[in-house]
């Protein structure tokens, strides 16, 4: 017997591609004359949504008039500006993809990143003119060889000045760009025909680049659909507010920059539920100017990296400093530092949260709230901010399985398997590999295991897991979360050394090298064996003998242009010089 309902189809009444453009739109219709945006280096730089959303049709109008197509790219190179966030609406409301690029990169690798985008436009803050500018150059001689036009240089001049001298033929200001737009008025009708929504929601919004592993940077591309169903999973995972009656939205303190998961997608999540942002360029950072900003704009929310939760930590120091009230959210992704410094940041006025996360899943995936627990030793508190339990309502698969079998592994706090991930919060693919996925799933590269209580344990990066005497997995990042919990460790990176120098094999048995960067005010006298064995002898507190370094290196580590350890650098200087990894 057949269904009574049968089978029903799609219409323009009850289906219409998702894409977070509507965000603007209704934010505008329902918050017109509440604050949008602040710009805290500059307090007269304020804007309400319905300003806003029209200097974002102002922005899409003037690039369409300038002859943007769909789909073509529009980079930027900026810090966290009003005028960035401005483009994550204004460039794909023209139908174009935006690519928020790391201002830290150096010119080599963004010009790589331009050859491989042909952007059609490249906004740039005039602090990042110049690095802008010597890419520019060399990419421009490779584009004379094959005949196409360089892209257009769009400055983003501090105050809304006009553009400076000796800037390349056909540049604009971003204030003049806004000006190309003929005017609109309040024409509602007219505003929506300008908008260039996406004919399929599957279509890409964004590109972000990520160095991943091997420093080698990969355009990750984020579709509209996926960035719309992120943000309403960040508005639920952070606990966000939409402004009504009687409550206040959300104010968000840009601390995370938008160029990393386009700023973990919050730039559209603020504007869905008509909350305030309040821009704080990223190299203006310090505790000093995040208690202010907090006060003085009620800040709710902010999020980045565990580096903020250092800078926050010493500001404990001022004994005269009132804990916040109300109470501040904090969500940070990555490693975080040891229970002391969590615990003076929360004694401030702060709820910690931990994110766990990638660039290919549009940012945190994952949020657990982090609670302090005196009960616990260092390693078993380690363990337990390593331990996630799916939040992400978005994410349909979450799981640890055997890389070869695909299957599961049991739920036994033991069995290493890699995590994966599914879901429709995922990218679409990378620039030059739109087929990224095997087998139903995303390969995050991080391996784990499986509690029986349902939780994951993170271990390590696959790349980056040592096998200690014995047969031992360890975690490198465990063993380093121990040593920056050394009071004259500044950074530490943990890598395997070969016991045979010739045995490729990965399941061979390493001794574990400790690379050690200390605080400046340490004595020069720290690379003695004496310091060694006192790193060594602390960490052995800590940790079970199998876990402990066997040898401490001190020196500067080497990063890429991201500001990531290269620990395949390491792994080299260990493994195949017979003492060049002495000499950092």
């Amino acid at each position: 017997m057949k269904g009574v309902i049968g089978s029903w189809s799609s219409s323009s009444e009850n289906y219409i591609p998702l894409t977070p453009i509507s965000f603007l739109e209704r934010a505008a219709d329902g918050f017109g004359d509440e604050t949008s945006i602040v710009d805290y280096a500059n307090n007269s730089v304020s804007f309400s949504w319905s300003q806003t959303h029209l200097r974002c049709l102002h922005l899409a109008s003037a690039l369409l008039h300038l002859g943007i197509s769909r789909h073509d790219v529009v980079a930027a190179v900026a810090p966290n500006i009003p005028a960035l966030y401005e483009l994550h609406f204004g460039v794909p409301m023209a139908g174009a993809v935006l690519c928020a690029l790391n201002y830290t990169l150096d010119h080599t690798t963004l010009a790589q990143i331009f050859l491989q985008l042909h952007p059609i436009f490249i906004f740039v803050d005039h602090q990042f003119l110049d690095l802008v500018l010597e890419a520019l150059h060399s990419l421009t001689q490779n584009l004379s060889h094959h005949g196409q036009p360089p892209p257009t240089l769009v400055l983003i001049p501090p105050n809304e000045q006009s553009p400076s001298n000796n800037l390349p033929p056909g540049t604009f200001s971003y204030t003049q760009l806004l000006e190309l737009a003929p005017p609109h008025g309040h024409d509602h009708h007219r505003k929506i025909e300008i908008v260039q929504r996406p004919n399929d929601e599957r279509d890409p919004i964004s590109v972000n680049y990520t160095s991943g592993s091997t420093g080698n940077p990969k355009g990750v591309v984020y579709s509209h659909r996926a960035v719309y169903l992120n943000s309403m999973a960040n508005i639920i995972n952070l606990g966000m507010t939409s402004r009504t009656a009687t409550r206040q939205a959300t104010v968000f303190l840009w601390t995370v920059d938008m160029f990393r998961c386009n700023g973990w997608c919050l730039p559209w999540a603020m504007a869905a539920i008509g909350g305030t942002n309040v821009c704080l360029r990223n190299n203006n950072i310090s505790a000093e100017v995040i208690f202010h900003a907090i006060t003085l704009h009620k800040v709710t929310h902010l999020c980045g990296k565990p580096l903020l939760l250092s800078i926050l930590a010493r500001a404990s120091e001022d004994k005269t400093r009132n804990p916040l009230s109300p109470r501040v959210e904090l969500v940070v992704a990555g490693t975080l530092p040891c229970d002391h410094v969590l615990k003076k940041v929360t004694k401030l006025g702060f709820n910690i949260s931990n994110g766990y996360g990638m660039t290919e899943a549009l940012g945190p995936t994952i949020i657990e709230p982090w609670m302090p627990n005196d009960d616990v030793t260092t390693t078993t508190s380690t363990t337990k901010r390593r331990r996630l339990r799916s939040s992400a309502i978005t994410m349909e698969g979450f799981d640890v399985k055997d890389s070869k079998t695909m299957e599961s592994v049991p739920k036994d706090g033991k069995t290493v398997g890699e995590i994966m991930l599914r879901g429709n919060t995922l990218m679409s693919g990378y620039v030059e590999n739109p087929k990224a996925f095997k087998e139903g799933w995303y390969r995050t590269g991080d391996v784990g295991v499986r509690h029986p209580d349902g939780y994951v344990e993170m271990k390590d990066r696959a790349v980056d897991v040592v096998i200690g005497k014995g047969g031992h997995v360890v975690s490198s990042l465990e063993v380093e979360a121990v040593l920056l919990c050394h009071p004259r460790v500044s950074e530490a990176a943990v890598v395997g050394r070969r016991l045979c120098k010739n045995d490729e094999q990965s399941s061979s048995s390493s001794t574990i090298c400790a690379f050690v960067k200390l605080k400046e005010n340490t004595s020069s006298s720290s690379s003695s064996s004496t310091s060694s064995q006192e790193i060594i002898e602390f960490c052995q507190e800590s940790l079970p003998s199998y876990m402990v370094p066997n040898l401490v290196i001190f020196g500067d580590l080497p990063v890429n242009p991201t500001g990531k350890v290269q620990k395949f650098v390491l792994r080299d200087k260990v493994n195949n010089s017979s003492n060049g990894y002495l000499h950092l």
